[in-house]
């Protein structure tokens, strides 16, 4: 049996994970990410989980093939340099040559949602695909493109920027500085934001009465209060999954891929968010009258693409 290490790089945590060979994770570690701290100690952190991750599987290095990591940021996977990542603080940080100091192991970086989506493909939702896309809905809206089952990542290994294209030209500012990105109005942090304007439009909405994590609104309130029957948190819900769907399907008559995944916590709604998102969807697409069309599913992996999708970036390479 063959092992790879994975490792997940987060702007809160560094995990870490044993793979075998055929996708199953056989041990994890795990430790906090501490920033801001200087990116040396950072990949001394990533190399010290995975070793620990190692000795739970009850291995030693000769057992392990390689070691991917899944960085935020713009990763050169053919350099092994971490360009740029604003929520590390890094700027050409030559992560593969460190961490080779650290564990003497063939070495790749790859950017965490080219990771994740790739752990989908090889052994999640878009696993048998020979195009796939993975759409994460998370703090923001990350993406991964899968062509020929390679991922795609651009010639400046930038690409996969779903989450900022415009789905909106007059709506609310986005982090990179474009007003009404699909990021803006898709993401969970959006639809808390959509939430929150809603509640202050009518105070007669249950949702003010709601107690979820600590009286906090929260991506499940509007959900919620929907289920509920209340009227606001209805219309929150029809808006939020309206945004999703321009979104999807500009991504797909962009690449037609064979299968397109979402994931991220919003997604545990289950079919209250994708039977109206693939009806929407399947109205707009520009193949609608085609015989085949994309599939929408949900990420299988989780938390857990991150880690697996890391482990087979060689495979990647091959």
């Amino acid at each position: 049996m063959k092992y790879y290490i994975g490792i997940d790089l987060g702007g809160t945590n560094i995990k870490a994970g044993v793979v075998s060979e055929d996708f199953e994770i056989v041990s994890k570690a795990t430790c906090k990410t501490n920033l801001p701290r200087p990116a040396e100690e950072i990949c001394a952190d990533m190399a010290k989980v995975a070793l620990e991750a190692v000795e739970k599987a009850g291995l030693t290095l000769e057992n392990i093939e390689s070691v991917g990591i899944g960085t935020p940021g713009t990763a050169n996977s053919e350099s092994g340099v971490i360009e740029y990542s604003n929520n590390l603080g890094f700027l050409n940080f030559p992560v593969v040559k460190l961490m080779r100091t650290h564990i003497d192991k063939p070495c790749f970086v790859e950017n965490d949602a080219n990771a994740a989506a790739y752990g989908e493909f090889v052994a999640g939702a878009a696993k048998g695909a020979n195009d796939a896309v993975c759409i994460t809905l998370g703090t923001g809206v990350g993406g991964g493109i899968i062509i020929n089952g390679k991922i795609y990542s651009g010639f400046n290994f930038a690409g996969a920027e779903i989450g900022h294209t415009v789905v909106d030209p007059n709506g609310p500012e986005c982090t990179c500085g474009r007003k009404g990105c699909f990021e803006v109005f898709s993401s969970a942090t959006g639809l808390v934001r959509m939430t929150k304007e809603a509640m202050l439009a009518d105070k007669s909405s249950i949702m003010w009465k709601m107690n979820e994590d600590d009286g906090k609104v929260s991506a499940r309130t509007a959900f919620n209060a929907m289920r509920a029957g209340d009227k606001a948190g209805k219309e929150v819900v029809e808006k939020y999954i309206k945004y999703l769907a321009l979104g999807i399907t500009n991504t797909i008559n962009i690449f037609q891929p064979d299968i397109l995944c979402i994931g991220g916590g919003v997604c545990n709604e289950g079919d209250p968010l994708l039977l109206p998102l693939k009806e929407l969807v399947a109205k707009e697409v520009y193949t609608k009258n085609s015989a085949k069309n994309t599939e929408i599913v949900i990420a299988k992996l989780g938390n857990d693409a991150g880690i697996i999708g890391a482990a087979f970036l060689g495979l990647n390479k091959n």
